[in-house]
Protein backbone atom coordinates (compact mmCIF):
# COMPACT_ATOMS: atom_id res chain seq x y z
CA UNK A 1 0.00 0.00 0.00
CA UNK A 2 2.82 2.36 0.96
CA UNK A 3 4.53 1.70 -2.39
CA UNK A 4 1.33 2.50 -4.29
CA UNK A 5 1.01 5.82 -2.44
CA UNK A 6 4.66 6.68 -3.21
CA UNK A 7 4.18 5.83 -6.89
CA UNK A 8 1.06 8.00 -7.01
CA UNK A 9 2.94 10.91 -5.41
CA UNK A 10 5.86 10.50 -7.82
CA UNK A 11 3.48 10.38 -10.79
CA UNK A 12 1.77 13.60 -9.69
CA UNK A 13 5.10 15.44 -9.39
CA UNK A 14 6.23 14.12 -12.77
CA UNK A 15 2.99 15.30 -14.39
CA UNK A 16 3.64 18.81 -13.05
CA UNK A 17 6.98 18.90 -14.94
CA UNK A 18 5.19 18.75 -18.33
CA UNK A 19 4.50 22.18 -19.89
CA UNK A 20 1.93 20.63 -22.29
CA UNK A 21 3.37 22.68 -25.15
CA UNK A 22 1.65 21.77 -28.42
CA UNK A 23 3.48 19.44 -30.79
CA UNK A 24 6.12 21.22 -32.88
CA UNK A 25 6.57 24.08 -30.39
CA UNK A 26 9.08 24.45 -27.56
CA UNK A 27 9.54 27.95 -26.13
CA UNK A 28 7.75 30.20 -23.63
CA UNK A 29 7.88 34.00 -23.88
CA UNK A 30 7.35 36.27 -20.87
CA UNK A 31 5.24 39.23 -22.05
CA UNK A 32 6.09 41.22 -18.94
CA UNK A 33 3.35 43.67 -17.85
CA UNK A 34 1.45 43.40 -21.16
CA UNK A 35 -2.30 44.03 -21.15
CA UNK A 36 -4.53 41.00 -21.76
CA UNK A 37 -5.95 42.53 -24.95
CA UNK A 38 -2.45 42.95 -26.38
CA UNK A 39 -1.44 39.38 -25.49
CA UNK A 40 -4.56 38.01 -27.19
CA UNK A 41 -3.73 39.93 -30.36
CA UNK A 42 -0.06 38.89 -30.19
CA UNK A 43 -1.00 35.20 -29.90
CA UNK A 44 -3.10 35.43 -33.05
CA UNK A 45 -0.92 37.65 -35.25
CA UNK A 46 2.58 36.56 -34.21
CA UNK A 47 3.15 33.94 -31.50
CA UNK A 48 0.90 31.28 -33.02
CA UNK A 49 2.16 31.69 -36.61
CA UNK A 50 5.82 31.84 -35.47
CA UNK A 51 5.63 28.66 -33.39
CA UNK A 52 5.90 29.97 -29.83
CA UNK A 53 4.67 27.42 -27.30
CA UNK A 54 3.33 29.63 -24.54
CA UNK A 55 3.20 32.96 -22.73
CA UNK A 56 4.07 33.69 -19.13
CA UNK A 57 1.74 36.48 -18.01
CA UNK A 58 2.08 38.90 -15.11
CA UNK A 59 0.06 38.21 -11.93
CA UNK A 60 -3.67 38.60 -12.78
CA UNK A 61 -4.89 39.03 -9.18
CA UNK A 62 -6.10 42.25 -7.57
CA UNK A 63 -3.04 44.15 -6.37
CA UNK A 64 -2.19 47.26 -4.43
CA UNK A 65 -1.94 50.57 -6.34
CA UNK A 66 0.81 52.83 -5.09
CA UNK A 67 0.41 56.57 -5.46
CA UNK A 68 1.53 58.43 -8.57
CA UNK A 69 4.25 58.81 -9.73
CA UNK A 70 5.01 55.55 -7.93
CA UNK A 71 3.32 52.93 -10.06
CA UNK A 72 6.19 50.42 -9.80
CA UNK A 73 6.15 47.11 -11.65
CA UNK A 74 6.39 45.30 -8.32
CA UNK A 75 2.98 46.47 -7.14
CA UNK A 76 1.71 43.49 -9.21
CA UNK A 77 3.44 41.24 -6.65
CA UNK A 78 1.47 42.70 -3.71
CA UNK A 79 -1.94 40.98 -3.72
CA UNK A 80 -5.02 42.46 -2.09
CA UNK A 81 -7.33 39.62 -3.15
CA UNK A 82 -7.63 36.84 -5.71
CA UNK A 83 -10.15 38.77 -7.80
CA UNK A 84 -9.05 38.70 -11.43
CA UNK A 85 -8.75 42.42 -12.16
CA UNK A 86 -5.28 43.89 -12.48
CA UNK A 87 -3.32 46.57 -14.28
CA UNK A 88 -3.44 44.25 -17.33
CA UNK A 89 -7.22 44.20 -17.53
CA UNK A 90 -10.51 42.77 -16.29
CA UNK A 91 -11.53 39.16 -15.71
CA UNK A 92 -13.51 39.18 -18.97
CA UNK A 93 -10.42 40.38 -20.87
CA UNK A 94 -8.31 37.70 -19.16
CA UNK A 95 -10.78 34.97 -20.12
CA UNK A 96 -10.92 36.24 -23.71
CA UNK A 97 -7.11 36.26 -23.95
CA UNK A 98 -6.75 32.71 -22.57
CA UNK A 99 -9.36 31.42 -25.03
CA UNK A 100 -7.88 33.19 -28.06
CA UNK A 101 -4.31 32.11 -27.27
CA UNK A 102 -5.35 28.49 -26.64
CA UNK A 103 -7.26 28.49 -29.93
CA UNK A 104 -4.03 29.21 -31.85
CA UNK A 105 -1.96 26.66 -29.90
CA UNK A 106 -0.26 29.07 -27.47
CA UNK A 107 -0.46 28.07 -23.80
CA UNK A 108 -0.87 30.53 -20.94
CA UNK A 109 1.26 30.21 -17.79
CA UNK A 110 0.23 32.46 -14.92
CA UNK A 111 2.71 34.10 -12.56
CA UNK A 112 1.02 33.43 -9.20
CA UNK A 113 1.81 35.14 -5.88
CA UNK A 114 0.71 32.85 -3.05
CA UNK A 115 3.46 33.37 -0.45
CA UNK A 116 2.22 36.73 0.77
CA UNK A 117 -0.18 39.64 0.44
CA UNK A 118 0.83 43.33 0.22
CA UNK A 119 3.52 45.02 2.28
CA UNK A 120 3.13 45.62 6.00
CA UNK A 121 3.16 49.38 5.23
CA UNK A 122 0.34 49.07 2.67
CA UNK A 123 -2.03 51.06 4.88
CA UNK A 124 -5.79 50.81 4.52
CA UNK A 125 -8.35 51.87 1.96
CA UNK A 126 -9.42 51.00 -1.55
CA UNK A 127 -6.16 51.81 -3.41
CA UNK A 128 -6.25 48.48 -5.25
CA UNK A 129 -6.77 47.43 -8.86
CA UNK A 130 -10.39 46.33 -8.28
CA UNK A 131 -11.16 48.95 -5.63
CA UNK A 132 -11.54 46.43 -2.79
CA UNK A 133 -11.10 47.74 0.75
CA UNK A 134 -8.28 46.31 2.90
CA UNK A 135 -6.29 47.13 6.01
CA UNK A 136 -2.70 45.90 5.94
CA UNK A 137 -2.01 47.10 9.51
CA UNK A 138 -4.76 44.84 10.86
CA UNK A 139 -4.07 42.03 8.34
CA UNK A 140 -7.64 42.43 7.13
CA UNK A 141 -8.33 41.45 3.50
CA UNK A 142 -12.11 40.92 3.37
CA UNK A 143 -12.23 40.18 -0.36
CA UNK A 144 -10.49 36.82 0.22
CA UNK A 145 -11.21 36.90 3.21
CA UNK A 146 -7.98 36.77 5.26
CA UNK A 147 -7.63 38.03 8.83
CA UNK A 148 -4.75 38.35 11.30
CA UNK A 149 -5.16 34.61 12.01
CA UNK A 150 -3.95 33.77 8.49
CA UNK A 151 -0.42 35.22 8.65
CA UNK A 152 2.91 34.07 10.10
CA UNK A 153 3.48 37.04 12.44
CA UNK A 154 3.45 34.75 15.48
CA UNK A 155 5.84 32.25 13.88
CA UNK A 156 8.72 34.45 12.77
CA UNK A 157 11.56 34.72 15.29
CA UNK A 158 13.32 37.89 14.11
CA UNK A 159 13.02 41.24 15.85
CA UNK A 160 11.95 43.00 12.63
CA UNK A 161 9.54 40.32 11.48
CA UNK A 162 11.46 40.24 8.18
CA UNK A 163 14.03 37.74 6.90
CA UNK A 164 17.40 38.76 8.35
CA UNK A 165 19.50 35.67 7.61
CA UNK A 166 19.10 33.74 4.34
CA UNK A 167 21.17 30.91 5.81
CA UNK A 168 18.31 30.18 8.22
CA UNK A 169 15.61 28.23 6.36
CA UNK A 170 13.06 28.91 9.11
CA UNK A 171 13.45 32.66 8.69
CA UNK A 172 13.33 32.39 4.91
CA UNK A 173 10.01 30.53 5.04
CA UNK A 174 8.32 31.92 8.16
CA UNK A 175 9.30 35.60 8.11
CA UNK A 176 8.36 38.44 5.81
CA UNK A 177 10.14 38.81 2.47
CA UNK A 178 11.05 42.54 2.27
CA UNK A 179 8.12 43.44 4.51
CA UNK A 180 5.44 41.51 2.57
CA UNK A 181 2.75 39.99 4.82
CA UNK A 182 3.64 36.28 4.98
CA UNK A 183 0.71 33.88 4.61
CA UNK A 184 0.40 30.91 6.98
CA UNK A 185 0.27 28.22 4.30
CA UNK A 186 0.36 25.53 6.99
CA UNK A 187 -3.27 26.45 7.74
CA UNK A 188 -5.86 24.39 5.90
CA UNK A 189 -8.05 27.47 5.43
CA UNK A 190 -5.25 29.41 3.67
CA UNK A 191 -4.37 26.41 1.52
CA UNK A 192 -8.01 26.18 0.48
CA UNK A 193 -8.19 29.83 -0.56
CA UNK A 194 -4.98 29.53 -2.61
CA UNK A 195 -6.19 26.31 -4.27
CA UNK A 196 -9.52 27.97 -5.12
CA UNK A 197 -7.65 30.81 -6.85
CA UNK A 198 -5.47 28.47 -8.89
CA UNK A 199 -8.41 26.22 -9.77
CA UNK A 200 -10.38 29.15 -11.12
CA UNK A 201 -7.49 29.89 -13.47
CA UNK A 202 -7.20 26.22 -14.47
CA UNK A 203 -10.90 26.03 -15.21
CA UNK A 204 -10.75 29.01 -17.57
CA UNK A 205 -7.96 27.37 -19.55
CA UNK A 206 -4.45 28.11 -18.28
CA UNK A 207 -1.76 25.44 -18.76
CA UNK A 208 0.18 26.05 -15.58
CA UNK A 209 1.87 28.40 -13.16
CA UNK A 210 5.14 30.16 -12.48
CA UNK A 211 5.07 30.15 -8.68
CA UNK A 212 6.64 33.33 -7.31
CA UNK A 213 8.87 33.21 -4.21
CA UNK A 214 8.67 29.41 -3.93
CA UNK A 215 11.76 29.16 -1.72
CA UNK A 216 9.87 31.23 0.86
CA UNK A 217 7.23 28.50 1.27
CA UNK A 218 7.67 25.08 2.87
CA UNK A 219 7.61 22.36 0.17
CA UNK A 220 5.15 20.31 2.22
CA UNK A 221 2.69 23.22 2.34
CA UNK A 222 2.68 23.91 -1.39
CA UNK A 223 2.54 20.18 -2.09
CA UNK A 224 -0.82 20.04 -0.31
CA UNK A 225 -2.06 22.99 -2.40
CA UNK A 226 -0.90 21.39 -5.68
CA UNK A 227 -2.71 18.15 -4.81
CA UNK A 228 -5.97 20.08 -4.58
CA UNK A 229 -5.66 21.42 -8.11
CA UNK A 230 -8.09 20.37 -10.81
CA UNK A 231 -6.96 18.67 -14.00
CA UNK A 232 -6.52 21.01 -16.95
CA UNK A 233 -9.51 22.05 -19.07
CA UNK A 234 -10.22 19.25 -21.58
CA UNK A 235 -11.34 21.79 -24.18
CA UNK A 236 -7.63 22.39 -24.88
CA UNK A 237 -5.68 19.68 -23.04
CA UNK A 238 -5.84 15.87 -22.93
CA UNK A 239 -7.96 14.35 -20.17
CA UNK A 240 -6.10 13.90 -16.89
CA UNK A 241 -3.45 16.56 -17.65
CA UNK A 242 -2.01 18.27 -14.58
CA UNK A 243 -0.98 21.92 -14.38
CA UNK A 244 2.64 22.64 -15.29
CA UNK A 245 4.38 23.99 -12.18
CA UNK A 246 7.63 25.92 -12.39
CA UNK A 247 8.90 27.40 -9.18
CA UNK A 248 11.03 30.47 -8.54
CA UNK A 249 13.86 29.26 -6.32
CA UNK A 250 16.97 31.44 -6.44
CA UNK A 251 19.87 29.17 -5.51
CA UNK A 252 23.41 30.18 -6.43
CA UNK A 253 24.75 28.04 -3.58
CA UNK A 254 25.66 28.94 -0.02
CA UNK A 255 22.17 29.56 1.36
CA UNK A 256 19.93 27.52 3.64
CA UNK A 257 17.56 26.41 0.86
CA UNK A 258 18.37 24.53 -2.34
CA UNK A 259 16.49 24.00 -5.59
CA UNK A 260 16.56 20.24 -5.05
CA UNK A 261 13.99 20.52 -2.26
CA UNK A 262 11.38 21.43 -4.90
CA UNK A 263 12.16 19.01 -7.76
CA UNK A 264 9.43 16.53 -6.72
CA UNK A 265 6.81 19.27 -7.07
CA UNK A 266 7.58 20.52 -10.58
CA UNK A 267 10.29 22.27 -12.53
CA UNK A 268 12.46 24.98 -10.99
CA UNK A 269 14.05 28.16 -12.36
CA UNK A 270 17.80 27.62 -12.89
CA UNK A 271 19.24 31.03 -11.98
CA UNK A 272 22.84 29.78 -12.27
CA UNK A 273 22.19 29.43 -16.02
CA UNK A 274 21.66 33.13 -16.73
CA UNK A 275 24.40 34.23 -14.33
CA UNK A 276 27.00 31.91 -15.92
CA UNK A 277 25.92 32.48 -19.53
CA UNK A 278 26.17 36.24 -19.06
CA UNK A 279 29.65 35.91 -17.57
CA UNK A 280 30.72 33.72 -20.52
CA UNK A 281 29.40 36.02 -23.26
CA UNK A 282 30.86 39.07 -21.48
CA UNK A 283 34.16 37.11 -21.24
CA UNK A 284 34.53 38.03 -17.59
CA UNK A 285 36.61 36.16 -15.01
CA UNK A 286 38.56 34.36 -17.72
CA UNK A 287 35.45 32.52 -18.95
CA UNK A 288 35.43 31.36 -22.58
CA UNK A 289 32.69 30.05 -24.83
CA UNK A 290 34.79 26.96 -25.56
CA UNK A 291 34.29 25.89 -21.94
CA UNK A 292 30.60 25.25 -22.65
CA UNK A 293 31.22 21.96 -24.44
CA UNK A 294 29.57 20.23 -21.45
CA UNK A 295 27.04 23.03 -20.86
CA UNK A 296 24.10 22.11 -18.64
CA UNK A 297 24.44 19.48 -15.95
CA UNK A 298 28.21 19.39 -16.60
CA UNK A 299 28.34 22.92 -15.18
CA UNK A 300 26.66 21.87 -11.95
CA UNK A 301 23.19 22.95 -13.04
CA UNK A 302 20.13 21.01 -11.92
CA UNK A 303 19.03 17.92 -13.92
CA UNK A 304 17.76 18.80 -17.39
CA UNK A 305 14.32 17.33 -16.63
CA UNK A 306 13.81 19.82 -13.77
CA UNK A 307 15.11 23.04 -15.34
CA UNK A 308 13.43 26.14 -16.72
CA UNK A 309 16.15 28.36 -18.21
CA UNK A 310 16.46 31.96 -19.38
CA UNK A 311 19.10 34.53 -20.31
CA UNK A 312 17.39 37.19 -18.20
CA UNK A 313 14.13 37.66 -16.33
CA UNK A 314 12.13 40.61 -15.06
CA UNK A 315 14.06 40.65 -11.77
CA UNK A 316 17.68 40.09 -12.74
CA UNK A 317 17.56 42.40 -15.76
CA UNK A 318 17.08 45.12 -13.11
CA UNK A 319 19.86 43.89 -10.84
CA UNK A 320 17.50 42.01 -8.49
CA UNK A 321 17.38 38.30 -7.88
CA UNK A 322 20.63 36.72 -8.99
CA UNK A 323 23.53 37.27 -11.35
CA UNK A 324 24.24 40.96 -10.82
CA UNK A 325 25.89 42.88 -13.65
CA UNK A 326 26.75 39.70 -15.57
CA UNK A 327 23.14 39.31 -16.77
CA UNK A 328 22.84 40.05 -20.51
CA UNK A 329 19.71 42.05 -21.38
CA UNK A 330 18.22 44.04 -24.25
CA UNK A 331 20.43 46.96 -23.18
CA UNK A 332 23.32 44.87 -24.60
CA UNK A 333 21.39 43.81 -27.69
CA UNK A 334 24.31 42.27 -29.62
CA UNK A 335 25.34 39.99 -26.74
CA UNK A 336 21.72 39.37 -25.80
CA UNK A 337 20.85 37.99 -29.25
CA UNK A 338 23.91 35.71 -29.15
CA UNK A 339 23.17 34.44 -25.64
CA UNK A 340 19.50 33.79 -26.43
CA UNK A 341 20.58 32.12 -29.67
CA UNK A 342 22.91 29.84 -27.71
CA UNK A 343 20.18 28.96 -25.20
CA UNK A 344 17.63 28.16 -27.92
CA UNK A 345 20.11 26.04 -29.90
CA UNK A 346 21.19 24.01 -26.87
CA UNK A 347 18.98 21.10 -25.72
CA UNK A 348 19.14 21.82 -21.96
CA UNK A 349 15.95 22.80 -20.11
CA UNK A 350 12.58 24.33 -20.97
CA UNK A 351 13.45 27.72 -22.47
CA UNK A 352 11.82 31.07 -21.73
CA UNK A 353 12.64 34.30 -23.59
CA UNK A 354 12.07 37.75 -22.15
CA UNK A 355 9.99 40.55 -23.67
CA UNK A 356 10.63 43.80 -21.84
CA UNK A 357 9.86 47.48 -21.62
CA UNK A 358 12.41 50.30 -21.48
CA UNK A 359 12.94 52.66 -18.60
CA UNK A 360 15.35 55.53 -17.98
CA UNK A 361 18.25 53.93 -16.17
CA UNK A 362 20.04 55.99 -13.51
CA UNK A 363 23.10 54.13 -12.23
CA UNK A 364 24.63 55.28 -8.93
CA UNK A 365 27.44 53.19 -7.40
CA UNK A 366 26.51 50.31 -9.66
CA UNK A 367 22.80 50.34 -8.71
CA UNK A 368 19.98 51.47 -10.95
CA UNK A 369 17.95 54.02 -9.00
CA UNK A 370 15.05 53.59 -11.46
CA UNK A 371 14.80 49.80 -11.23
CA UNK A 372 11.26 50.23 -9.85
CA UNK A 373 9.77 51.96 -12.91
CA UNK A 374 6.52 50.40 -14.13
CA UNK A 375 5.40 49.70 -17.70
CA UNK A 376 4.73 52.44 -20.28
CA UNK A 377 1.68 54.21 -18.86
CA UNK A 378 -0.64 57.15 -19.29
CA UNK A 379 -0.82 59.96 -16.72
CA UNK A 380 -3.63 58.17 -14.87
CA UNK A 381 -1.36 55.14 -14.34
CA UNK A 382 -3.10 52.87 -16.85
CA UNK A 383 -0.81 50.72 -18.99
CA UNK A 384 -0.31 51.75 -22.61
CA UNK A 385 -1.12 49.29 -25.42
CA UNK A 386 1.75 47.74 -27.39
CA UNK A 387 1.92 49.33 -30.86
CA UNK A 388 3.40 47.11 -33.59
CA UNK A 389 4.93 48.72 -36.69
CA UNK A 390 5.07 47.31 -40.26
CA UNK A 391 8.74 46.33 -39.73
CA UNK A 392 7.56 44.06 -36.84
CA UNK A 393 9.13 46.23 -34.10
CA UNK A 394 7.20 47.71 -31.18
CA UNK A 395 6.95 51.30 -29.98
CA UNK A 396 5.98 53.43 -26.98
CA UNK A 397 8.72 51.98 -24.79
CA UNK A 398 7.92 48.30 -25.41
CA UNK A 399 11.07 46.39 -26.46
CA UNK A 400 9.55 43.13 -27.81
CA UNK A 401 12.80 41.14 -27.97
CA UNK A 402 10.75 38.10 -28.98
CA UNK A 403 10.01 39.91 -32.27
CA UNK A 404 13.67 40.54 -33.07
CA UNK A 405 14.35 38.48 -36.21
CA UNK A 406 17.33 36.69 -34.69
CA UNK A 407 15.36 35.57 -31.61
CA UNK A 408 12.15 34.66 -33.47
CA UNK A 409 14.14 32.59 -35.97
CA UNK A 410 16.00 30.80 -33.18
CA UNK A 411 12.65 29.90 -31.58
CA UNK A 412 11.81 28.28 -34.92
CA UNK A 413 15.29 26.64 -34.98
CA UNK A 414 14.60 25.06 -31.58
CA UNK A 415 11.26 23.71 -32.83
CA UNK A 416 12.93 22.17 -35.91
CA UNK A 417 15.76 20.46 -33.95
CA UNK A 418 13.67 19.38 -30.95
CA UNK A 419 14.59 15.90 -29.74
CA UNK A 420 17.88 15.81 -31.65
CA UNK A 421 21.19 15.22 -29.81
CA UNK A 422 23.95 17.77 -29.22
CA UNK A 423 26.54 16.81 -31.89
CA UNK A 424 29.54 17.88 -34.01
CA UNK A 425 31.07 20.20 -31.42
CA UNK A 426 33.93 22.43 -32.58
CA UNK A 427 35.85 25.21 -30.85
CA UNK A 428 39.04 27.23 -31.35
CA UNK A 429 39.96 26.96 -27.63
CA UNK A 430 38.67 30.50 -27.20
CA UNK A 431 35.31 32.13 -27.99
CA UNK A 432 34.54 30.64 -31.39
CA UNK A 433 32.35 27.54 -31.09
CA UNK A 434 29.95 25.52 -33.20
CA UNK A 435 27.62 22.60 -32.59
CA UNK A 436 24.86 20.70 -34.30
CA UNK A 437 21.56 19.15 -33.32
CA UNK A 438 21.67 15.77 -35.03
CA UNK A 439 21.00 16.14 -38.75
CA UNK A 440 18.47 18.96 -38.25
CA UNK A 441 20.46 22.08 -37.36
CA UNK A 442 23.88 23.68 -36.90
CA UNK A 443 25.03 26.93 -35.27
CA UNK A 444 28.36 28.81 -35.24
CA UNK A 445 29.40 31.66 -32.89
CA UNK A 446 32.26 34.14 -33.10
CA UNK A 447 32.61 36.00 -29.80
CA UNK A 448 36.34 36.65 -30.28
CA UNK A 449 38.07 39.87 -31.34
CA UNK A 450 39.15 38.39 -34.67
CA UNK A 451 37.47 36.83 -37.69
CA UNK A 452 36.27 33.22 -37.88
CA UNK A 453 37.14 31.41 -41.11
CA UNK A 454 36.75 27.63 -40.93
CA UNK A 455 35.29 24.55 -42.64
CA UNK A 456 33.21 22.37 -40.31
CA UNK A 457 31.24 19.15 -40.29
CA UNK A 458 27.62 20.22 -39.87
CA UNK A 459 26.00 16.78 -39.90
CA UNK A 460 23.37 18.16 -42.28
CA UNK A 461 22.41 16.74 -45.71
CA UNK A 462 24.11 18.46 -48.66
CA UNK A 463 22.48 21.54 -50.17
CA UNK A 464 22.17 25.30 -49.86
CA UNK A 465 20.79 26.68 -46.59
CA UNK A 466 19.66 30.15 -45.56
CA UNK A 467 21.28 31.58 -42.44
CA UNK A 468 18.38 32.46 -40.12
CA UNK A 469 20.36 35.10 -38.20
CA UNK A 470 21.34 37.53 -41.01
CA UNK A 471 18.01 36.82 -42.74
CA UNK A 472 15.80 33.86 -43.51
CA UNK A 473 14.38 31.68 -46.25
CA UNK A 474 11.64 33.38 -48.24
CA UNK A 475 10.23 31.42 -51.13
CA UNK A 476 13.13 30.01 -53.11
CA UNK A 477 15.80 32.46 -51.94
CA UNK A 478 17.58 33.76 -48.83
CA UNK A 479 17.26 37.31 -47.50
CA UNK A 480 20.61 36.93 -45.69
CA UNK A 481 23.69 34.74 -46.03
CA UNK A 482 23.67 31.42 -47.90
CA UNK A 483 25.59 28.44 -46.52
CA UNK A 484 26.57 25.65 -48.93
CA UNK A 485 26.80 22.22 -47.33
CA UNK A 486 28.64 19.58 -49.36
CA UNK A 487 27.59 15.99 -49.85
CA UNK A 488 29.99 15.11 -47.01
CA UNK A 489 28.09 17.42 -44.63
CA UNK A 490 30.91 19.96 -44.48
CA UNK A 491 30.45 23.72 -44.93
CA UNK A 492 32.65 26.80 -44.90
CA UNK A 493 31.83 29.57 -42.42
CA UNK A 494 33.26 33.06 -42.40
CA UNK A 495 32.10 35.40 -39.62
CA UNK A 496 33.74 38.78 -39.00
CA UNK A 497 34.01 39.84 -35.38
CA UNK A 498 32.69 43.26 -36.45
CA UNK A 499 29.37 41.95 -37.79
CA UNK A 500 26.17 43.17 -36.19
CA UNK A 501 25.34 39.55 -35.32
CA UNK A 502 28.49 37.41 -35.27
CA UNK A 503 26.76 34.05 -35.42
CA UNK A 504 25.19 31.84 -38.10
CA UNK A 505 22.42 29.24 -37.78
CA UNK A 506 20.99 26.85 -40.37
CA UNK A 507 18.36 24.13 -40.04
CA UNK A 508 16.43 21.56 -42.07
CA UNK A 509 13.59 23.97 -42.87
CA UNK A 510 15.92 26.77 -43.99
CA UNK A 511 17.25 24.64 -46.86
CA UNK A 512 16.50 25.92 -50.35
Amino acid sequence: MKLLVLLALFGLGLAQHDPHIKHGRTTIVHLFEWRWADIAAECERFLGPKGFGGVQISPPNEHIILNSPWRPWWQRYQPISYNLCSRSGSEDELRDMITRCNNVGVNIYVDVVINHMCGVTGGEGTHSSCGSWFNADKRDFPSVPYSSLDFNDNKCRTSSGDIENYGDKYQVRDCRLVGLLDLALEKDYVRGKVADYLNKLIDIGVAGFRVDASKHMWPGDVDVVYRRLNNLNTKWFPGGSRAFIFQEVIDLGGEGISTGEYFHLGRVTEFKYSAKLGTIFRRWNGEKLCYTRNWGEGWGFMPNSNAVVFVDNHDNQRGHGAGGASIVTFWDSRLHKMAVGYMLAHPYGVTRVMSSFRWNRHIVNGKDQNDWVGPPSYSDGSTKPVPVFPDQTCGDGWVCEHRWRQITNMVIFRNVVNGQPHTNWWDNQSNQVAFGRGDRGFIVFNNDDWDLDVTLNTGLPGGTYCDVISGQKEGSSCTGKQIHVGSDGRAHFKISNSEEDPFVAIHAESKL
